[in-house]
């Protein structure tokens, strides 16, 4: 699904990542983001712009897939710190998951810059973005400590 936003459409993917990770866990993110992967692999179209700019390996060896090692790389880096109790507080969880959302775009910006160099890379690859990215991180912080809340009380009974 793809919201219209400027300058690129938005995707709640990195959404999806973030409190996968967060609420998950590591061990649990990581099985769950591993077996996305590997559908998309195998030719599903589960990737944004699947079937239309390719599908399987060769789709994850264009543009996107250092934005999708990334996936897998932020649910363990997040879900790790938020197992170690990094993110206990409403700003301490706005760091976990702005690492995670960091790490999504620092990855997918070096495999683009491995493809079309530096300048393009951060230009299209980064700065477009942040804006969509910056709304679904406020998105994510909100779910995940609702989420925490909802399951504190549900406990308390």
């Amino acid at each position: 699904m793809q919201v219209p936003f400027w300058p690129v459409p938005m995707t709640m993917q990195t959404y999806v990542v973030l409190t996968l990770a967060a609420l998950f866990g590591w061990r649990l993110g990581a099985a769950t983001m591993g077996t996305y992967l590997a559908e998309g692999v195998l030719g599903l179209p589960v990737f944004a712009g699947t079937p239309t700019n390719g599908i399987g390996f060769a789709y994850m060896a264009g543009p996107t897939g250092g934005y999708l090692a990334g996936y897998l790389v932020a649910v363990v880096l997040v879900g790790v710190l938020t197992e170690s109790r990094w993110n206990l507080s409403i700003l301490s969880t706005a760091a976990v998951l702005l690492i995670g959302e960091l790490t999504i775009l620092s990855l997918g910006c070096c495999w683009l810059a491995v493809q079309f160099g530096w300048e393009k890379a951060v230009t299209f690859g980064f700065g477009p973005f942040l804006l969509g990215d910056g709304v679904k991180l406020v998105l994510a912080v909100a779910t995940v400590v609702h989420s925490r809340r909802l399951v504190a009380r549900d406990n308390a009974w």
